[in-house]
């Protein structure tokens, strides 16, 4: 079976290990503080055995990616430069002389990748080990005076992302960087309520952990930082996995194992959520969400969190993998933090991802229009599922998107009686390439639904072969920035055949197809081919634009094939014949109006917009405050203005406003589990679904029953 790769959500580049950072975090002092009971960082070596899959991996890079591209010295830069942004991405350890002793390393890398010349790499990461070495010394001696020694009463400003910032000339400006952010680390905590005693012990076991993490580095983990950043400057999703993540990527492929149900990926100093699994604990549980960062983990039987910052991906899922029933608690930077210092707590039950749990369902919802009662379906897919297993064993009962939305489709017409279906994709992640290509052939006769060309430029269609149609009515399909590669590929052909309008945000923008390949040595993970529309047009990079457009609160910017560096473009090859059964063109602006009239008078609307707009601001927010008293007036407007939205939100319910913001912390808090994950963003978007559907019939008709009514192959403008 061919399955639909899964997206990343991130501007840093996905990578198979760990980053080796620290929190940012600051202070004073000058003496370097040596730890007895921490041995100084080794120098790591080559193996042979990695120096033949180097070359391995060079030969396929250049060969079968779907990107053509040969390794010379404008490569090997772009290595170079990502190499150096993976082990310091926010610029805290290296110093400009740093970067100049690396420049004839960087001269040999275009031939050394060629073949298999690994010490250029792995001179590089040795240097930078050492750093991390000092700058945790030089932390922890600056703790050793106590945090009541920092002065919180300067006008001092601390960068909050320095990914674009110069590299400091020196130690002495290192120094004075340490500081600010070792006293944003205090601040940050000391807002958070924590005594100065307790911030003490979080910051030194911090930084004591992270030097021991450095002391036990191992060849392994430069050569997997080394391949990644090298196969990345082909596309995001092409990664390098060592013998031991490559069981760990088999295991999770097979989903054999038991945790919270969230996929994690590298980001620089971070272990950052890529998305939830549909119907996993994390998703049910509701507060975990995709772009939070990890800054701890503690298991139910222990007293003491463990700090994970700059630990490797793979000892994080270690820890956050358990026994069915146990709970995790994970300490957590959440994706629309002000700054790096805000964490949450989330404890998640560990259980099983079960298939009935990812599974499509429906319900119907009445819509009042003056003197005419809608009755619409709605009929939710969290993602493209399919009971392999039980496919494969000859199980005429077994489970699968396609085959659970026809029967719920059968019950919404002869027993709900419906006047319209609202098909929501939002937050789907994608899945089984068969099971879109399937769903698709519920809502046509047959035809073309998806093409994929390979790097050969072979163009390969799917189409559905099946002439019987399970709906033939109007249908709406929401999506997101959250909805992927087999979401895409459905909405794409709904919308390309006009059998319904696609409403919501623009999607992800994954179409992509990777391939694992074995190496000698790990495996390759590939990009070797691309999704195209019916109608000619790439679902990479671009995604799906919706007909009608309804803005989210997810960041596009961090969010997004588009936001990832080095995505393959977007482009067009071209169409193939296919139906086209009704044309919207007539009714899509009076359909817009009508929208954009209505959200104009829905008060749930206007609090998403502030929401949104007050997401925005923090986004541009770049620096903030080192003076004590200026942050708390900062942190007290920030809280005011998340409060004032949600007692608005409260009243339109009709419950009672809270009073306080630690009062709506902790109400969110107990009411996670129960909300499973929804909100009511959602709950009001597939309202407003309903009633774009609603308007397209009162506006024609002839959408009542469109599938039968003169359709006529054609290829698409």
């Amino acid at each position: 079976m061919k399955t639909v790769s899964k997206p990343v959500m991130s501007r840093a580049r996905k990578f198979a290990i760990g980053v080796l950072a620290i929190l940012p975090v600051v202070g004073i002092g000058t003496s370097l503080h040596a730890s007895a009971e921490v041995d100084s960082y080794e120098a790591v070596s080559p193996s042979i055995e990695q120096a033949r899959a180097n070359i391995l991996i060079s030969r396929q890079l250049q060969f079968t990616h779907f990107r053509e591209q040969t390794i010379d010295e404008n490569l090997a830069e772009e290595v170079f430069n990502d190499y150096l942004d993976y082990l310091d991405g926010q610029r805290v350890y290296l110093t400009e002389k740093d970067i100049e002793s690396f420049q004839p390393l960087k001269e040999q890398m275009a031939a050394s990748l060629r073949t298999g010349q690994l010490q250029p790499g792995f001179d590089i990461y040795n240097r930078v080990q050492k750093r991390i070495v000092e700058r945790m010394d030089y932390a922890l001696g600056l703790l050793e005076d106590g945090v009541d020694s920092f002065d919180f009463q300067t006008d001092d400003q601390i960068l909050l992302d320095r990914s674009e910032a110069s590299w400091e000339p020196d130690q002495a400006a290192l120094d004075e960087l340490w500081n600010r952010r070792i006293r944003n680390a205090v601040l940050g905590q000391r807002l958070n309520g924590s005594s100065d005693d307790e911030i003490l012990k979080v910051l030194t076991r911090r930084y004591e952990s992270q030097r021991k993490r450095i002391s036990q580095m191992r060849s392994e983990d430069a050569f997997q930082a080394y391949m990644n950043a090298f196969a990345g400057t082909w596309d995001p999703h092409t990664n390098y996995f060592s013998p031991r993540n490559s069981e760990n990527f088999n295991i999770n492929m097979s989903l054999s194992l038991e945790g919270i149900g969230a996929v994690l990926q590298s980001d620089n100093e971070y272990t950052k959520v890529v998305r939830l699994v549909p119907g996993g604990p994390a998703a049910r549980q509701g507060q975990l969400g995709p772009a939070d960062r990890i800054v701890s983990v503690k298991q139910e039987d222990e007293d003491q969190p463990v700090n994970v910052i700059g630990w490797r991906l793979d000892e994080v899922v270690d820890l956050i993998r358990g026994p069915r029933g146990s709970t995790v608690t994970l300490e957590v930077v959440p994706a629309n933090a002000s700054d790096e210092t805000v964490t949450r707590t989330i404890a998640i039950k560990r259980d099983e991802v079960k298939l009935e749990e990812q599974s499509a369902s429906s319900e119907v919802i009445e819509l009042d229009r003056g003197d005419e009662t809608y009755r619409i379906g709605v009929i939710d897919i969290p993602t493209f599922y399919a009971d392999f297993q039980a496919m494969q064993q000859g199980d005429p009962d077994y489970k699968s998107t396609t085959r659970d939305v026809r029967k719920l489709l059968e019950d919404l017409k002869e027993e709900q009686n419906v006047d319209g279906l609202v098909v929501d994709l939002r937050n789907n992640g994608g899945g089984a390439l068969h099971e879109a290509n399937d769903l698709v052939g519920l809502f046509i006769d047959q035809g073309p639904t998806v093409q994929i060309r390979s790097s050969d430029n072979q163009v390969q269609v799917l189409a559905d072969q099946d002439p019987s149609v399970a709906w033939d009515g109007p249908m709406v399909v929401l999506v997101n920035r959250m909805s992927a590669s087999a979401s895409e590929i459905f909405a794409g052909a709904i919308q390309d055949y006009g059998r319904g309008l696609v409403v919501g945000s623009q999607t992800f923008g994954k179409g992509t197809v990777q391939a694992v390949r074995s190496l000698n040595h790990g495996q390759l993970k590939i990009t070797q081919s691309k999704f195209y529309r019916v109608s000619g047009g790439s679902t990479q990079h671009r995604g799906v634009i919706p007909d009608i457009e309804i803005p989210s609160r997810i960041d596009t910017t961090r969010i997004g094939e588009d936001a990832l560096e080095r995505a393959l473009p977007w482009d067009q090859i071209d169409s193939v014949p296919h139906a086209r059964y009704f044309d919207f063109s007539g009714v899509i602006d009076q359909l817009r109006q009508r929208h954009s009239d209505r959200f104009a008078e829905t008060p749930e609307f206007g609090l998403l917009q502030k929401e949104i707009d007050f997401l925005k601001e923090q986004r541009k927010t770049t620096t903030v405050s080192l003076n004590e008293d200026q942050r708390r007036d900062y942190q007290d407007q920030l809280e005011s203005r998340q409060l004032t939205i949600a007692n608005a939100r409260r009243e339109l319910r009709g419950d009672e406003p809270f009073d306080s913001f630690q009062a709506m912390e902790d109400h969110q808090e107990q009411q996670a589990a129960a909300a499973n994950g929804e909100d009511e963003e959602l709950d009001f978007i597939v309202r407003e679904g309903g009633h774009i559907m609603a308007d397209m019939l009162e506006l024609d008709r002839r959408l009542a029953t469109i599938l039968p009514a003169g359709t006529v192959a054609a290829k698409a403008e």
